[in-house]
């Protein structure tokens, strides 16, 4: 009984570090956070062929995560590109296989927002592959915009960081004038800014609090255009 009951606890002690490293898996669109680190909310993915509609997750709370040891898998066929570029490198559900590094993963993140599956134990990251979405998720509002940050605005309770891709649609003669000064001489009929500009633009014109109309990715929470607003467009 006694040569039973220590091999007993024997197989419990090689049971319980295996049970504490158990790992997790989350879709979601991943945001650089410091070195070797990304932020990530988990969404519900669904396989659609070799792409994954995409819809909110409730309760999900953002996550933090190391991946200075991940194993990086890209959509691209090769490690330093930018885009798929008409040619991807998938498995059948549709996850990348390009065996790429955590610089690459780094480098990939400077980009902006990316769609990942990873899989993560405690606060690091295992395993990170790029998947693509069914489609281009985009929403539009019309509200008052505050400054949370250098590139995060506030519209109502959500909060919509922007990155190099972020187009400015100006009302102004030049993109460099303030908002709403002078005649709207690029304003569509209902008022809305048809002068594109930059994020850069946008950076130092916008300050305080605006009214104005936006697209952004209820997903990633990027924020993708924004339209000053004249008059009661």
């Amino acid at each position: 009984m006694r040569s039973l009951l220590i091999a007993s606890l024997a197989v419990a002690a090689l049971a319980t570090p295996a049970q504490a490293a158990t790992s997790q898996t989350v879709y979601g669109y991943a945001w650089a956070d410091g070195t070797n680190t990304l932020r990530i909310t988990p969404i519900t993915a669904t396989r659609d062929g070799k792409r994954y509609r995409l819809a909110t997750k409730t309760g999900a709370k953002e996550l933090r995560l190391g991946y200075g040891g991940a194993a990086f898998r890209r959509l691209t066929v090769a490690c330093g590109l930018k885009e798929t570029e008409g040619r991807t490198a998938q498995d059948a559900a549709g996850l990348g296989t390009t065996r790429c590094t955590p610089k690459d993963l780094a480098f990939t993140l400077q980009l902006g927002p990316n769609p990942v599956k990873i899989t993560y134990s405690g606060g690091k990251a295992i395993k990170v592959s790029e998947f693509q979405p069914a489609q281009w998720y985009t929403k539009s509002a019309k509200g008052l915009i505050k400054r949370v940050d250098a590139d995060t605005v506030s519209l109502g309770a959500r909060h919509l960081t922007y990155t190099w891709r972020l187009t400015f649609n100006r009302v102004t003669a030049k993109c460099a004038d303030g908002w709403l000064t002078g005649e709207p001489v690029n304003a569509d009929q209902g008022g809305l800014g048809t002068k594109g500009c930059t994020n850069k633009d946008f950076g130092k014109v916008f300050k305080g609090a605006k009214l104005a109309t936006v697209h952004y990715n209820p997903f990633s929470n990027e924020l993708l255009s924004v339209w000053e607003v004249f008059g009661d467009a």
